[in-house]
């Protein structure tokens, strides 16, 4: 008897499910027709897959499988043959792809990656192309790629429950979520505190409902097991009227709660829904007619009556101690705060000089309020560092208010944040600033501002493969959060990626148009490119907007200076120097266009004495590559421990 030998390999690929939908009618109906496009579709799949270095496993009847030795493949291979299955003579294809574990051999492919590679097919509908969470990972961080989370699923024969995304690039089909009903898994550990609207007859009030939101969004965060999105991405959705299940779908939730605040003298009505992501219908709603002397009980209530609500819906552990604290008893002091962090939240430094006054004066009425003493340590940090107030001074204080929070409330995320940021951007030490980032995530792992501040500690040691990494891990927990995307942009544009860091700005720039930040960077990318009438065009706009205080005539003669053109950067000199708000930083900038190198390193020694924080990024701005080699970079980047 003879016996053939089986050869077997045992590999990690990207597994490719495609299929024809309505086969079986499509050929009842009208069988040549149905076999022509069947073997059209065929021809096209085998080219594309071979072109993206895949191989096909097996074609059967209506469908086949594939297999690649990258995800990045499987989905570039995926979109161009849904796009072309959707031109006339349309094919209508589904596709499902996994990355895992599978065994080849004479006769096919098999393995639990193959499993889930065909359940993952089978949830997509035509047009569509359906991933999971494995692939996601390999390319979230590729801006070509879009993707959005359908939600968890349980799949047959699967143990684990899977998550599962559609990529959402254009001319491609979106499943909708009613599609899936009846598919998805109910999970409710994660849930998005949208800004409560402000019904109030005073429209100065917003701050209030702001502070409402910000406290129910920090009370979710003491509750083990549930992962809440941050302030900065729950109030991208502020004024806008999104459905809620598109909410869900982008902030990648379960659950979405969303209010109001009426406030009227001593009174306050805060109404409360929590809503299903998935399915958009109510979970709980309730009403709440209270004294404002018992606004952080009603807070405390509705976050532990939600916790309650969710607990039904999964293990979550008991919360026997309050969610949300009782800083102070004095209302006048908690009025003032909360305008204050309406202030700080705007990130600007006139913005940041009028919160202060609003902290002065809620720690004035309550000397042991303890949030207030973090806020005013990052609002001086800001100050300095900007060179808006005198930088030694502000520095000053702001290490004697980061160190009062850390006293009054050791266990307070946001005070090693505070002081984590003062070292940095203040002190400049950079271990001290690691520490106390470190502390941070000990007590909150999740805390998006902590990664950040990661991502900016390894870009100022010159590690920028480190610091894409920490950025994108924030950028993960804070998905469009403006504050993350902007700190990935930046890391890119540091690291000359400058076509990743155009997509992250022009992302930026359609959620807020007026975001200036991402504007300028924009142009600097343009800048370092080479395109220099881009990047002229881009900066003088950006003095034709109303809301920007500062000209930037740095930008200009810089990019003048670039382009060779020596008067025209000379003239925005000049008038840079005619301006009260120009620092040391800009003038080192314009001279290191100008090739008038003594001159930019008596202002970057400038900058170091007088302490402005922009300089921490000497190693990696590519605007200082070309005195890298002088030894006075050297000595430059020594004084500020960065060798």
């Amino acid at each position: 008897m003879t016996t053939t030998k089986t050869n077997k390999q045992r590999k990690l690929a990207a597994i490719l499910f495609a299929d024809i939908v309505g086969y079986t009618a499509m050929m009842q109906e009208d069988e040549p027709q149905t076999k022509l496009l069947r073997d059209q579709h065929r021809a096209l799949l085998q080219a594309e897959v071979e072109r993206h270095n895949g191989q096909v496993i097996q074609f059967y009847g209506d469908g086949s499988l594939n297999v690649f030795e990258s995800a990045v493949e499987a989905v570039n291979c995926a979109m161009r043959i849904q796009l072309q299955s959707l031109q006339e003579p349309v094919v209508p294809l589904k596709i499902g792809i996994h990355l895992g574990d599978v065994v080849l051999d004479d006769e096919g492919a098999f393995g639990d990656g193959v499993n889930v590679a065909s359940r993952i097919e089978s949830l997509a509908i035509k047009g569509s192309v359906m991933i999971s969470g494995k692939v996601f990972d390999e390319i979230k961080n590729h801006p070509t790629y879009k993707a959005l989370s359908m939600g968890k699923f349980e799949l047959k024969n699967v143990s684990d429950v899977v998550e599962v995304y559609a990529i959402v690039n254009d001319g491609l089909v979106v499943p909708r979520p009613q599609d899936l009903k009846g598919k998805v898994k109910e999970s409710f550990k994660s849930i998005a505190v949208m800004p409560f609207v402000n019904l109030s007859s005073d429209a100065d009030n917003e701050y209030f409902s702001d502070g409402i939101t910000e406290e129910l969004i920090n009370a979710f965060t003491r509750v083990e097991g549930l992962r809440v999105t941050s302030r900065t991405s729950s109030f991208t959705f502020k004024g806008k009227n999104q459905d809620v299940r598109t909410i869900a779908q982008l902030l990648n939730v379960q659950s979405v709660l969303e209010g109001s605040v009426r406030k009227a003298g001593n009174k306050v009505r805060i109404t409360a829904q929590l809503i299903n992501g998935v399915d958009g219908f109510h979970i709980w709603s309730e009403n709440f007619d209270r004294n404002l002397e018992d606004i952080f009980a009603v807070q405390d209530e509705i976050s532990q009556t939600i916790a309650l609500k969710l607990r039904t819906k999964l293990s979550l552990k008991e919360q026997s101690t309050p969610l949300v604290a009782y800083p102070t008893d004095n209302l006048i002091a908690y009025n003032a705060y909360l305008l204050g962090l309406y202030y700080y939240n705007k990130w600007t430094p006139a913005n940041a000089l009028l919160a202060v006054k609003h902290f002065e004066k809620a720690i004035a009425e309550a000397p042991g309020y303890v949030p207030t003493y973090a806020a005013m340590a990052k609002c001086y940090t800001l100050l300095s560092s900007t060179g808006f107030m005198d930088p030694v001074q502000a520095a000053k204080k702001a290490r004697i208010f980061a160190t009062k929070s850390i006293e009054l409330d050791p266990n307070s995320t946001d005070a090693y944040l505070a002081m984590s940021f003062m070292e940095y951007f203040n002190d400049w030490d950079w271990d001290k600033g690691e520490y106390y980032i470190h502390k941070a995530i000990e007590i909150n792992p999740n805390a998006p501002e902590a990664h950040l501040l990661f991502a900016l500690h390894y870009s100022i040691k010159g590690d920028l493969k480190a610091s894409i990494q920490s950025a994108e891990k924030a950028h993960a927990i804070d998905p469009i959060s403006i504050t993350s995307i902007r700190t990935l942009a930046d890391i890119y544009y540091f690291d000359g990626q400058f076509d990743k860091a155009h997509v992250l700005y022009d992302e930026i720039l359609n959620q807020d148009p007026q975001f200036l930040a991402a504007k300028e960077f924009k142009g600097w990318t343009y800048l370092m490119q080479g395109a220099y009438d881009t990047a002229l065009e881009i900066f003088i706009s950006l003095g034709d907007e109303s809301s920007h205080a500062v000209q930037p005539f740095t930008q200009i003669a810089y990019a003048y200076a670039l382009q060779g053109n020596t008067d025209k950067a000379l003239e925005y000199l000049e008038k840079l120097q005619n301006s009260a708000d120009a620092v040391s930083y800009d003038f080192a900038i314009i001279y290191t266009g100008l090739k008038k190198y003594d001159q930019a390193f008596e202002y970057l020694y400038k900058c170091f004495e007088e302490r402005l924080g922009s300089i921490v990024f000497l190693k990696v701005s590519p605007i200082w590559k070309p005195l890298q080699k002088d030894p006075r970079f050297k000595n430059l980047t020594k004084k500020l421990n960065l060798t």
